[in-house]
C-alpha cells in the first residue's frame, strides 16, 4: 500500500509579526510629481516628429504651404499615401517604394537568419567550449562590437571587388553579417553563461555532441534571448543607409536608399506630404517587429542578454 503523508504548515506566531506603526507613504510628491513630468516631456519629445509626420502626410500642399505645421488637417487627404508606395519619382524612374520593400526583404531576411544562427553557435561554444584562445577571442568581440562600421566600409569594398561580390545582394548580406557578429556573439555567451553549467554536463554524460547539445538542449531555451537578436538585427539592418548604398548595388537598393532619393529629387515640386508618407512606410516594419516581440524583449534582457 502507498502512503501519502502530508506535511502540515506551522501556524505563525502572531506576537512575532511587526506592524507598521509610521505614517502611510502619500501618493504623490514633489518628487514623483517632478519624475512624472519628466517622462511627460520625454514621451512628447519622442512624439512630436511622429505626430508631425503624420499629419502633415494626411494634408494637401495648399495645406502645408500654409505654415500651420503643428494643426490638425482640415480635410483629410490619402493622396500622399499611394504616390509614395507607387508613383514617386527616384531619379528618372517613377515606381515609388515599392521596389525598395521587396528589396530590404531579400535584404533583411537572410541577413537576420545568417547573422542570429551564427551569433548563437559562437555564443554556445565560448560559454560551454572553452577551447584554446576561447577568451581571445571573446575579447576580439568585444573590441569588434565598438569599432565604428565606417573604419571598415573601405576594406571590404576592396575585398568584395576582389572575390566578385560586391555591389550584390551576397555582398550586402555578408557586409551585415559581419557587422552583426560580433554584438550577437556577446550577447548569446552572455545569456548562455547564465545557465546552468549542470544542463550541460548532464547531456554530455548522456552522451550528446556538440551540435545535439546545441540543438535539442540549448536551443529550446533560448527564445527570449533569440528575440531579442532578432530584433536587434530587423531594425538594424532594414534602417541601414550607408552599407546599402554602398554595398547593394542599383539593382538592390532598399527602401532607405529609395527614401532618400524621394526626398532628394532635384527636378518638379517638393511634395513634404509624400515625403512624409513614404517614411513612414519606410518605418512600418521595424516599428511591427518591435511592437509585436516587445514583451519577448524585455524578458531576453532580464533574461541574461547584459549579464556577464
Amino acid at each position: 500500500m502507498n502512503f501519502i503523508i502530508e506535511a502540515k504548515r506551522p501556524k505563525p506566531n502572531m506576537s512575532n509579526i511587526i506592524e507598521a506603526n509610521g505614517p502611510k507613504p502619500k501618493h504623490l510628491t514633489i518628487g514623483r510629481i517632478g519624475l512624472y513630468c519628466f517622462i511627460l516631456m520625454c514621451a512628447l519629445f519622442f512624439l512630436m516628429p511622429l505626430y508631425v509626420m503624420i499629419i502633415t502626410s494626411l494634408k494637401d500642399m495648399d495645406e502645408i504651404r500654409s505654415g500651420n505645421l503643428l494643426y490638425i488637417p482640415k480635410i483629410l487627404s490619402l493622396y500622399s499615401w499611394p504616390k509614395a508606395w507607387s508613383e514617386a519619382c527616384t531619379g528618372f524612374v517613377c515606381e515609388g517604394l515599392r521596389p525598395g520593400l521587396i528589396n530590404s526583404l531579400k535584404i533583411t531576411i537572410p541577413s537576420v537568419i545568417v547573422s542570429v544562427s551564427l551569433g548563437a553557435l559562437n555564443g554556445y561554444a565560448l560559454a560551454f567550449w572553452r577551447f584554446k584562445g576561447a577568451y581571445f577571442f571573446f575579447g576580439l568581440c568585444l573590441f569588434g562590437a565598438f569599432i565604428p562600421y565606417q573604419v571598415m566600409v573601405y576594406p571590404l569594398l576592396k575585398i568584395e571587388s576582389a572575390i566578385g561580390i560586391y555591389s550584390s545582394l551576397p555582398g550586402i548580406i555578408l557586409v551585415h553579417t559581419i557587422f552583426g557578429m560580433p554584438i550577437l556573439t556577446l550577447i548569446f555567451r552572455n545569456f548562455y553563461a547564465s545557465l546552468p553549467i549542470d544542463l550541460f554536463k548532464a547531456a554530455r554524460i548522456d552522451g550528446g555532441n556538440f551540435l545535439k547539445i546545441f540543438f535539442y538542449v540549448i536551443i529550446p531555451m533560448s527564445t527570449p534571448i533569440t528575440i531579442v537578436a532578432i530584433i536587434l538585427q530587423v531594425t538594424g539592418i532594414w534602417n541601414d543607409f550607408l552599407l546599402g548604398l554602398i554595398f547593394a548595388g542599383r539593382d538592390n537598393q532598399p527602401m532607405t536608399v529609395q527614401l532618400n532619393n524621394i526626398v532628394q529629387v532635384d527636378f518638379g515640386v517638393a511634395e513634404y506630404n509624400v515625403d512624409m508618407a513614404a517614411t513612414i512606410l519606410t518605418s512600418i516594419v521595424p516599428l511591427a517587429v518591435y511592437f509585436l516581440s516587445g514583451r519577448w524583449f524585455v524578458r531576453g534582457i532580464a533574461a541574461g542578454a547584459i549579464k556577464g
